[in-house]
C-alpha cells in the first residue's frame, strides 16, 4: 500500500515541472505579463470604458513615447549601468525641438536630424563619464539631471513665450504628433519597428551580445577581448537618442516647453524597468520585458487619474511600487539558484523486480574469469573508450574524452594517430556503406567523419515535443547509434534535462527523460521515435530489418522497437529484468547479439529506486562521488538471441584487467572491449567465432 501512495504520489505530482519552468529565461517576461494581465482586467473592471478603442490608442501614443526612454533606460540596465538624467535630457530635447521649428523656423527633417543629435549628445556626456572615466552611474547621472534641469530652467525663462505663441501647421509635423496608420498611431509604428531591431539586436547580433557579457561580469568581457570602455559609452548615447525620439513625438503631440516636462519621469522608467523584469544587477533584459514594465506602469498611473487620484498620490505610488519591485528582484537573483536545486532535481518512484537469472546459481550468467587476460591495447594512452569499432582494413577506432577520435593501426595496434578531433566527447559510432563514420557526440549531437578526416555536422536538433516545458528540441546526450539498410540513422538521447556530465543526476531521477531519434540520411530530417525512456542507451539494428533492439539502462531491460512492418511502431520487450544496467548492442557472427552491462544491480540501489526522497536527499548532502551507484568495477558481456535468452557471458572479476565494460564489437574472431571510464581498449579472442566476420560487410553484402 506504501509503495502504490509513493508511485501515485510522485507520478500524479508533477514537483519537477516547477522546476523546470523556474529554470527557463521566459518565465522572466512570463511573470510580468501575467501581472500586467490582472491589472488590465483590475482596473477594467473598476472603470467603465478602460480599455474602449480610443482609450487603448492613448495609451498607445504614450506607451510609444515612454517606450523609447525605457528602451534608452533598459540598455543602460543591462549594461551594467542606470541613467538617472532621462527626464532632464527628455525636457532639453524638447525644448531643442519646439525652438528649432516656432523660433527658428527650420524644416520638419532638420528638426528631427537635429533634435536626435542633441539627444546623442547629452547621452554621450554621460557615456564618456561613466564608460570611459569610470565614474559612478547613479552619482554622475544624478549630477546630470540637475545640470540638464538648471540648464532646460534658464532657456524656457528666455523662450517659453516666443514658442507658446506659435501655431505650426504643418502636415508632416501633425502626422508625427497625431497621425495614424489604420488606427495605429504613427508613435506606435515606429515604436514596434524600432523594438524589433532591438531585439534582433540584443539576440542575435554580437554587439547585443557584449552588452549583456559586460552587464553579466565586466571584468570577464574585459577579459575576452570585448570594448567595455566603449560599449557602455555607447549605450549611454543610445539611451539619450532614445529619449530624444520620445521628445519628439511628445513635442509635436502637445507642442509645450511647460516647466514640469519630464519631472519624475526617470522614476516612471526606472519602475517600468524593474516591473519588466530586467534586473537591476545588469546582464540580464530584453526589448519584451521592457514593453510589458511601461505597459503596467501606464495602466496603473492612468488608472489611478481616473479614478481622480492627486498626483503625489500617483508618484507615492510608483515609489512603493519600486521599491517592492526592486525588493523582490534582489532577493529572486540572489536566491535563484538555490531556490530552483531544491525542485528541479525530482526522482520518481522507480520498482524494479528482482533480477530474473540470480547471479552465483548456475546457468549462462555464471561468473567467471574469462576476461582476466584480455590483451590490453592503447594502456595509458587513450582516456573514455566509450566505444570501439573497427573498419574493413581492421583498423580500430575508438573516442577520447579529449574530443579525438583515435585510430589504431592493424594490425599490431601499436601505432595510433588522431584520426579527427571533435571537441566533445565521442560515444557511439558506426560506420555507413561510404565508410562515413557516424559518432554520438555528448552535448554536440549526430556528427559524420568522411574517410579522410572531414568532421561534418548531421544534426543537433529534433522535433520538439509540444506538450514539453523543457526546450527538447536540442540533443544534450546523443548516446549511441546503428545505420539500417535505407540509410535510416537510429541513435538514443539517454536525457533531454541534463548535459554530458550531469547524466549521474539523470540516473537519479529515473524520470524517463530519453527517447529515441532517427535521422534521415537522404534527406537531412531528424524525428523523435519514442520517447519517455529511462536512460536509453545501446542501439542495434535487428536481424530483421524492420526494427531496432535498444537498451534501457536503469530499465535494466532490452526492448525492441519496429520502424517498418506490419507491427511499425510498436514496442516489445526482449529482455526485463536484468542482473545487471544494459549499454551497447552489437551483431554477433552467428545471428545472435553482444550486449555489455556497465553495473550490476546491488539490493541496496534496488530499495533505493523505491524511495525518491531519500534519492533528493541524497543528491542535495551527498557528493556525488558517495552516491549510491552500481557496481560499475566489475566488467561483463553478454551473449543473447533473439528470444532474449542468454547464452554465455564473459566477466573479469577482479575487475584489475578490464574494469569497467560498455561496449564490445565482434571482428574477425576477436571482441574488442571499451568502457568510459577505462584508459585502455581489451581484446579477446573467440572461441568458435568467424574469422572473416566484419559487421557491416555482412549486413550490406561486401567483401569481407
Amino acid at each position: 500500500m506504501r509503495d502504490t501512495l509513493t508511485s501515485l504520489r510522485y507520478r500524479y505530482w508533477p514537483d519537477h515541472l516547477l522546476g523546470e519552468i523556474l529554470s527557463k529565461r521566459w518565465t522572466e517576461t512570463a511573470i510580468p505579463v501575467i501581472l500586467l494581465l490582472i491589472v488590465g482586467f483590475a482596473l477594467s473592471r473598476s472603470i467603465d470604458h478602460f480599455l474602449s478603442p480610443a482609450s487603448l490608442a492613448d495609451t498607445a501614443r504614450q506607451a510609444g513615447e515612454i517606450g523609447f526612454i525605457g528602451l534608452g533606460m533598459a540598455l543602460v540596465v543591462i549594461v551594467g549601468g542606470i541613467d538617472l538624467s532621462v527626464g532632464s535630457i527628455f525636457a532639453l530635447t524638447d525644448f531643442c525641438a519646439l525652438y528649432l521649428l516656432d523660433v527658428l523656423n527650420w524644416p520638419v527633417p532638420a528638426v528631427v536630424v537635429a533634435t536626435l543629435a542633441c539627444g546623442a549628445l547629452l547621452g554621450a556626456v554621460n557615456g564618456i563619464l561613466i564608460g570611459y572615466l569610470r565614474l559612478r552611474a547613479f552619482i554622475t547621472t544624478l549630477i546630470t539631471l540637475i545640470i540638464y534641469r538648471s540648464a532646460f530652467d534658464l532657456l524656457i525663462q528666455r523662450y517659453s513665450n516666443s514658442i507658446a505663441a506659435a501655431f505650426p501647421d504643418i502636415p508632416s509635423w501633425n502626422f508625427i504628433g497625431g497621425g495614424d496608420v489604420f488606427g495605429i498611431p504613427s508613435v506606435a509604428l515606429v515604436y514596434i519597428a524600432i523594438a524589433i531591431f532591438g531585439h534582433i539586436f540584443m539576440t542575435r547580433l554580437r554587439p547585443g551580445w557584449h552588452i549583456t557579457a559586460i552587464g553579466g561580469s565586466r571584468r570577464s568581457a574585459y577579459n575576452s577581448g570585448i570594448p567595455v570602455r566603449r560599449t557602455i559609452a555607447l549605450c549611454y548615447v543610445a539611451s539619450g537618442a532614445l529619449t530624444s525620439i520620445a521628445a519628439l513625438f511628445f513635442a509635436a503631440r502637445l507642442g509645450t516647453v511647460g516647466g514640469d516636462i519630464g519631472v519624475g519621469l526617470e522614476v516612471i522608467v526606472l519602475t517600468a524597468t524593474v516591473l519588466g523584469g530586467i534586473t537591476l544587477g545588469g546582464g540580464k533584459g530584453s526589448v519584451a520585458k521592457s514593453l510589458v514594465g511601461v505597459l503596467i506602469v501606464l495602466l496603473i498611473t492612468n488608472g489611478l487619474t481616473t479614478l481622480n487620484a492627486r498626483g503625489g498620490i500617483n508618484r507615492m505610488a510608483l515609489a512603493g511600487i519600486l521599491l517592492v519591485a526592486a525588493m523582490v528582484d534582489i532577493r529572486w537573483q540572489k536566491n535563484r539558484t538555490r531556490i530552483i536545486s531544491k525542485v528541479y532535481v525530482a526522482p520518481t518512484y522507480h520498482a524494479l523486480p528482482p533480477p530474473a537469472t540470480e547471479i552465483g546459481q548456475g546457468g549462462p550468467f555464471e561468473q567467471n574469469d574469462k576476461l582476466r587476460d584480455v590483451e590490453l591495447i592503447g594502456l595509458g594512452r587513450i582516456e573514455a573508450p566509450e566505444d570501439v569499432i573497427l573498419d574493413r582494413n581492421n583498423n580500430l577506432y575508438a573516442g577520447s574524452r579529449h574530443g579525438d577520435i583515435m585510430r589504431f593501426f592493424a594490425p599490431d595496434y601499436q601505432r595510433m594517430e588522431v584520426f579527427a578531433h571533435i571537441g566533445g566527447q565521442p560515444l557511439g559510432m558506426a560506420f555507413d556503406r561510404q565508410d562515413n563514420l557516424y559518432v554520438c557526440i555528448g552535448g554536440m549531437g549526430l556528427y559524420r567523419i568522411t574517410p579522410d578526416g572531414t568532421v561534418e555536422k548531421a544534426t543537433d536538433e529534433t522535433n520538439r515535443s509540444m506538450h514539453s516545458v523543457n526546450d527538447d528540441s536540442r540533443l544534450r546526450l546523443a548516446d549511441d547509434l546503428d545505420i539500417t539498410d535505407d540509410g535510416l540513422i537510429f541513435f538514443s538521447e539517454a536525457t533531454v534535462r541534463y548535459e554530458m556530465d550531469e547524466w549521474p543526476i539523470d540516473g537519479l531521477e529515473a524520470r524517463g527523460n530519453g527517447r529515441i531519434i532517427c535521422y534521415d540520411t537522404k534527406t537531412g530530417a531528424t524525428h523523435t521515435a519514442l520517447r519517455g525512456l529511462k536512460f536509453p542507451n545501446g542501439i542495434c539494428v535487428a536481424s530483421d530489418g524492420q526494427s531496432i533492439l535498444f537498451a534501457e539502462t536503469f530499465g535494466c531491460s532490452i526492448k525492441r522497437l519496429w520502424f517498418a512492418g506490419p507491427k511499425k511502431g510498436q514496442v516489445e520487450v526482449v529482455m526485463d529484468n536484468l542482473p545487471g544496467y544494459p549499454d551497447n548492442i552489437n551483431l554477433a557472427s552467428d545471428g545472435n547479439y553482444w550486449l555489455a552491462l556497465v553495473g550490476m544491480r546491488s539490493p541496496s540501489l534496488d530499495l533505493a529506486w523505491k524511495m525518491p526522497g531519500f534519492r533528493r536527499r541524497m543528491a542535495k548532502r551527498v557528493p556525488v562521488d558517495e552516491w549510491l551507484f552500481p557496481n560499475i568495477n566489475t566488467g561483463c558481456v553478454v551473449k543473447f538471441n533473439e528470444q532474449g535468452k542468454i547464452l554465455e557471458s564473459f566477466w573479469d572479476l577482479r575487475g584489475e584487467n578490464h574494469p569497467m565494460i560498455t561496449s564490445m564489437r565482434e571482428h574477425r574472431g576477436y571482441l574488442y572491449l571499451g568502457g568510459i571510464m577505462n584508459n585502455r581498449i581489451g581484446r579477446y579472442k573467440l572461441d568458435n567465432a568467424d574469422p572473416n566476420f566484419v559487421q557491416y560487410d555482412k549486413r550490406w553484402g561486401k567483401a569481407s
